[in-house]
């Protein structure tokens, strides 16, 4: 089995039965799409570490972070993804580095357009969301 070559952390942010989307700036090639926010683990840090310290850059909120959802999802170039459930322990969540942000029910979830990595992730969610 290959080494990881990098991790990259990302946040299911549920609250009152919604999902937190949001919209990628950038890089080009992935702009406008929809993501779980989060990124990068850097070198010496946890991952719960990572998804904190994005969460607060990213959004601007402080999280507590929950259970992890799945395992390693792939991306592009040898990278895997590994998302969490969170909570919003402090805080109002801002675009700061996305287009747009956008709280979105289990029957709304489909109705942005999910980057391909994000969208398995997004079914899985989905069944955690309950009715509506």
């Amino acid at each position: 089995m290959l080494p990881v070559k990098r991790v990259v952390v990302g946040a299911a942010l549920v609250e009152g039965g919604k999902l937190l989307a949001a919209q990628r700036a950038d890089p080009p090639e992935l702009a406008g799409g929809w993501e779980f926010p989060g990124g990068k683990v850097d070198p010496g840090e946890t991952d719960h570490e990572a998804l904190i310290r994005e969460c607060h850059e990213e959004l601007g909120v402080l999280v507590t972070v929950g259970d992890r959802v799945g395992g390693d999802w792939p991306l592009a170039g040898g990278a895997v993804l590994r998302v969490w459930l969170a909570r919003i322990a402090d805080g109002v969540p801002e675009p700061k580095e996305h287009l747009e942000l956008r709280w979105l029910t289990r029957d709304q979830l489909f109705d942005v357009s999910w980057l391909p990595a994000d969208l398995p992730i997004v079914h899985a969610v989905k069944d955690l969301l309950g009715e509506d």
